[in-house]
């Protein structure tokens, strides 16, 4: 591949958005979250050698890439880094959770505007989306629902005045639990720059179907992470993908028919990667001959790809 077409590659491939373009294709990536051990060069070298597509940042205190800590020069080299591997980069991964304080709501924002500025160093011209969960208790949802949405309304304006987008994730007993309730949350705010994570895991939990999930939360989906889990909404695990009920291909195939085009990407919880030891190198080859197989399997196509740059020239 031409250094043109490496760069047009990147461009396209590197933003998470949902398009409803002809051809569909999907990538598969998995995160620096369940690699926080690694120094993220080796992570980034890792994952495009087993031949993920891409690969999602860790943003959050304490993980190598904290936009808080990272330097002009530290931003220039993983750019460099990823367009030389051949890596997209859809998304970036925050933990913001909800509360309502004026203080936590100012520490918010201020990470949003380090994540989307972060984001347009590591791709201007379609910087990754801004991932985080929301918090709260489920059972709290009435109380504070608009609370919520006054506050997700205040991303939405960082989002806008920063051109960056910002993915909130339902989460099992969080005050945003279902599809439904994520879908209100952006109806209130009702601005293209707050957008969905769809994780079915969350679901799985609550009893809910995949497909019915999926179809409810799919018009205001960014980006699909993909982990299993089991138990109740109360008390659940969540696992590698794979080692759970869910039918892969079928979920897949059904992305496709829905016109899904962007990425997907392996989350390796907290609930593994905290384990005592826990290695992440044979996670990320373990999660990607699975999901690697299910997108064969589904019949999804997939950003083009070419070998990694080698060690010794990067």
């Amino acid at each position: 591949m031409t250094g043109t077409s490496r760069r047009s590659f990147l461009a396209l491939a590197g933003a998470a958005a949902v398009t409803r373009a002809a051809g569909h294709t999907i990538g598969l990536n998995n995160g620096t979250y369940g690699a926080k051990t690694m120094k993220t060069s080796d992570a980034l070298h890792a994952m495009a050698e087993i031949g993920y597509d891409g690969v999602e940042l860790a943003l959050m205190p304490g993980w190598p890439t904290d936009p808080a800590v990272l330097s002009s020069g530290d931003r220039k080299e993983i750019r460099k880094l990823a367009e030389d591997l051949g890596l997209a980069l859809p998304s970036v991964l925050e933990s913001l959770p909800l509360d309502g304080t004026a203080a936590k709501r100012a520490h918010n924002l201020e990470r949003l505007k380090l994540a989307a500025a972060l984001a347009h160093d590591l791709c201007p011209t379609r910087p990754p989306v801004v991932e985080t969960i929301m918090g709260g208790k489920a059972e709290q949802w009435e109380q504070v629902k608009s609370s919520m949405a006054d506050e997700l309304a205040g991303w939405a304006r960082v989002g806008q005045e920063m051109q960056t987008t910002i993915c909130v994730k339902p989460h099992a007993s969080h005050a945003a639990d279902t599809p439904e309730r994520a879908v209100w949350l952006l109806k209130q705010v009702n601005s293209r720059r707050l957008r969905a994570v769809y994780d079915y895991s969350h679901f799985y939990v609550e009893g809910l179907p995949l497909e019915q999930s999926l179809r409810t939360l799919f018009p205001y989906t960014e980006y699909i992470a993909v982990k299993d889990s089991s138990g109740t909404e109360e008390n659940h695990q969540f696992l590698l993908p794979g080692d759970g009920k869910v039918d892969y291909v079928s979920y897949f195939q059904l992305l496709k028919k829905l016109g899904y085009a962007g990425f997907i990407g392996v989350e390796v919880t907290s609930m593994i990667h905290q384990k005592p030891g826990y290695d992440p190198l044979p996670t990320l080859h373990l999660c990607y001959e699975r999901m690697a197989a299910a997108f064969s399997q589904a019949g999804l196509e997939r950003p083009r790809r070419r070998s990694p740059a080698l060690r010794s020239k990067a």
